[in-house]
């Protein structure tokens, strides 16, 4: 009897293949493989990008470098079957408390894990390693 071993795992990242958010990067900050509670499936808590940063040129300035850096990201629960893996990993160090499916539920506690977890991204971004998971995914 051989366990298959666990490809969707926090730090992933995936591809979301269903509903508003088809086609964008994602990064799985919780799972549950086997389902619980209202859930009777394996799903996923993740963060992605919704609008991604625009490129910058040479010639541009300070302010608009800034303007175009501002990406917009969103949190949502998703079945695993509606996400793609990838070999990518993205390490994003989240606070468990504000990451949390009941958190997310609360239309006060979910704007303020989107604004935590934007300053993150920014920050992820501007260092310029995993640039992959900040451009658009072009087929």
């Amino acid at each position: 009897n051989l366990r298959m071993g666990r490809i969707i795992k926090p730090g992933k990242i995936v591809l979301v293949l269903n509903g508003r958010n088809a086609g964008r990067k994602a990064v799985i900050i919780s799972n549950q493989d086997e389902g619980a509670g209202d859930r009777e499936y394996g799903h996923a808590l993740v963060v992605g990008i919704e609008r991604y940063p625009k490129p910058i040129t040479k010639s541009m300035g300070k302010k608009k470098q800034n303007k175009r850096n501002k990406l917009k990201p969103f949190v949502k629960v998703y079945n695993c079957n509606h996400l793609m893996p990838t070999r990518y990993v993205l390490d994003l160090p989240v606070d468990k408390e504000i990451f949390n499916k009941n958190a997310i539920k609360d239309p006060a506690q979910k704007r303020k894990a989107l604004a935590a977890v934007k300053t993150k991204l920014e920050e992820k971004y501007k260092t310029g390693k995993t640039r992959w998971f900040f451009q658009k995914l072009r087929i």
